[in-house]
């Protein structure tokens, strides 16, 4: 069920944000703390600046839409091969993603102190290719020297789910802090399994990429800070700071071409990200939050490492560069029950044309994310919430790669993704 395969909405491999408020918000929550799940995700520090203690749920529905083209020009891999142009298109069937999220703030009488636990899914891709005669790429991989061969079926599923207990202490009326621990379960499947080095088992002098489905969940840890200042009645700012999330090794079971049992390991981190935000609310009913974030993932390992091919064949690296994103966020308060959400985010793209074919696994490349949505109270405790989001299709053309040879002209492979999602929840307060 705990499942962030959700990279068709997502910063890179981050969610913009988490739960039907925040997600409708376009993510923005650093200086606009409206909901108790988006607040422990972006600012630890501004669960104090919620109107009252709450507890929230929420499920995200995405489905995503997914495209993998690539051709190879006749002579491209030399002398008569191939001997005519091939090139082909297949679309995923990734089928659709659950993202749960839940967070409870209790804010005590009196008190300057406030508490949370924020638990949800915060990242992920999911994939799913059919191996494709008519497209290169995604040729059954061959088993006999000189036959021609692609990767087959290539499948990922990517999830990252979070526990954030937090707290918050107003240093002034004005002016809070807030840390808490970040504890992470992440899960990279792969298959067919390129971060590993293909064998030839079977001694057919073909060697073959292994499967990587028979994984397990691995922890990682990290912590957040944040800072809340209220300005006035007007204009709230917020700023925090979480650090990556230092992961064991991912670890596999697998078997080489001739069954026989192969262990692999693969070494994945979750970045650094810096927030900035403000919100106004000198409108009346109107509240804007906007909010900009660095998403480290250049010096994260598994993410940042150069794409490219190691010596025995294996990828080493994905090659992705750090990003900025923009997060825009309205609310409209239309009636005493009824609230209205807008919401806009962008960010840049995290892999390079170059970096393409080394991402066919991880097309994590939309960059532009419009949401809405609305919250109406049954009773002054009781409160639903719907999102709608879309994530504009995006696509990323780059040359064919072989190991020790380097990128091979007359190649091409394009990766092309979009998305849809629909988010509901429920926030109890007391």
């Amino acid at each position: 069920m705990f499942t962030s395969a959700a990279g068709a909405l997502a910063q890179g491999i981050a969610l913009d944000g988490a739960g039907p408020i925040n997600r409708s918000m376009g993510g923005a929550a650093t200086a606009a703390p409206i909901d108790s799940i988006g607040a422990i995700l972006w600012n630890p520090a501004s669960i104090g600046g919620l109107p009252g203690s709450e507890i929230a749920f929420g499920l995200e529905l995405l489905l995503p839409t997914e495209e993998l083209s690539s051709s190879i020009s006749a002579g491209a891999l030399g002398p008569g091969m191939p001997p005519v142009n091939l090139a082909g298109s297949t679309r995923g069937q990734p089928g659709v993603c659950p993202i749960p999220s839940m967070a409870w703030v209790h804010q005590p009488e009196c008190s300057r102190w406030s508490y949370g636990i924020g638990v949800f899914g915060i990242a992920g891709v999911c994939l799913n290719y059919p191996a494709d005669p008519n497209n290169p790429i995604l040729l059954p991989q061959s088993n006999q020297p000189g036959a021609p061969g692609g990767l087959g079926h290539v499948a990922s599923e990517v999830q990252y789910f979070q526990i954030v207990p937090t707290v918050a202490y107003e240093l002034t009326d004005r002016l809070s802090v807030g840390f808490g621990p970040t504890v992470t379960l992440g899960r990279l499947m792969v298959d067919p399994l390129c971060l590993a080095a293909p064998d030839d088992g079977d001694g057919s002098l073909a060697a073959t990429y292994p499967t990587g489905c028979a994984t397990r969940y691995a922890w990682g840890g990290g912590f957040q800070v944040g800072l809340y200042f209220a300005a006035n009645e007007n204009w709230q700012y917020g700023l925090s700071f979480k650090s990556p999330q230092w992961f064991e090794p991912f670890r596999y079971n697998t078997c080489n071409e001739a069954g026989l049992p192969r262990t692999e390991k693969a070494h994945f981190d979750y970045p650094m990200i810096i927030s900035l935000g403000f919100a106004y609310t000198g409108f009346e009913r109107w509240l804007i939050a906007c909010d900009v974030r660095y998403f480290d993932y250049r010096n994260t390992d598994g993410y940042g490492d150069p794409a490219g091919f190691g010596p025995a064949g294996e990828i080493v690296g994905l090659g992705w560069r750090s990003v900025v994103a923009v997060s825009l966020g309205a609310q409209y308060q239309a009636t005493r029950r009824l609230a209205l959400r807008f919401g806009y985010a962008y960010n840049d793209n995290p892999i390079r044309p170059e970096a393409a074919f080394f991402n066919v696994a991880s097309p994590l490349i939309v960059q532009h994310i419009a949401s809405t949505g609305l919250s109406y109270s049954l009773t002054e405790q009781l409160s639903l919430s719907l999102a709608y989001l879309h994530g504009f299709e995006n696509g990323v053309t780059g040359p064919m790669y072989a190991p020790g040879v380097g990128p091979l002209p007359g190649t091409s492979v394009t990766n092309k993704i979009s998305a849809d999602a629909l988010a509901a929840g429920v926030t109890m307060r007391y």
